[in-house]
């Protein structure tokens, strides 16, 4: 009977992506529960969570600009004034750039954001349980999208099984609720894991959620220098105030968002 193998084919998709969403989960889980106690968030950690590797390269372009030691005009160009870098992300910076001291922002940002420097960092946040591992990152989301395809494709397989011509012994409303039981099965892990795994954060464990969102209420576009560069880290080149230097941020697009 063709119904048959239409539902073994809906059981089938339904469990894989089930399957594959749970186990994302798990390893969530268990990130969250090796996280570090304590542990207060650097600027260039909570870029990271918050955005990545880019954010982080970011951050530092808008924090050595604000210090006039990198000129970044609304024209795309990056121009180095001071080229001792504080500390080993503006040093990446900084050579990024190139020996000449001045370059285009979104290649020197592409260039800056996959240095080693970043790499360390999200290394050490791993390590402390705060970031995803790079092997299961966007693992939950993608594993969301899955399920949410299979719950599509049953009822496509479901509707077809309903077109084709029945046996006389198999009334269609038991055909229909058979195909229904799969259908239950992803909407309700959908469900699951809207509850238990949401938001689904690309970069951030739960354990480092939860710090950004701590951080995330003292953060402001006004204020101090470091409060203005925590917005800027939790919330992107979006929180930058300036026209000028949004305007410089503006020709990395071609290169990636953030």
């Amino acid at each position: 009977m063709v119904w048959v193998l239409l539902l073994l084919l809906a059981w089938a998709v339904a469990g894989a992506a089930c399957t594959r969403l749970c186990l994302a989960a798990v390893r969530a889980a268990a990130v969250d529960e090796n996280a570090g106690g304590e542990h207060d968030l650097t600027l260039y950690e909570a870029a990271f969570l918050s955005g990545g590797p880019g954010r982080v390269a970011d951050l530092t372009m808008v924090s050595m600009a604000r210090q006039r030691r990198l000129v970044l005009a609304r024209t795309g160009w990056a121009t180095v004034v001071d080229p001792r870098g504080r500390d080993e992300m503006e040093r990446s910076v900084i050579g990024a750039i190139g020996p000449e001291g001045q370059s285009r922002i979104a290649p020197a940002r592409a260039a800056a954001a996959a240095a080693d420097a970043v790499g360390g960092l999200a290394d050490r946040l791993v390590r402390a349980g705060l970031a995803v591992p790079d092997g299961a990152r966007t693992t939950v989301a993608a594993g969301v999208r899955q399920v949410r395809v299979a719950a599509v494709a049953v009822l496509a397989l479901g509707a077809t099984a309903l077109l084709v011509p029945a046996t006389p012994d198999i009334p269609r409303n038991l055909v229909a609720l058979w195909f229904a039981l799969p259908l239950a099965l992803t909407l309700s892990c959908l469900a699951i894991a809207r509850v238990e795994v949401h938001p689904y954060s690309r970069w951030a464990s739960p354990a480092g959620q939860r710090l950004l969102g701590a951080l995330a209420r003292h953060a402001g576009g006004t204020g101090d220098d470091h409060t203005y560069l925590t917005s800027v880290a939790v919330r992107g080149i979006r929180a930058v105030g300036e026209p000028d230097l949004r305007a410089a941020f503006a020709h990395r697009e071609q290169y990636g968002r953030d």
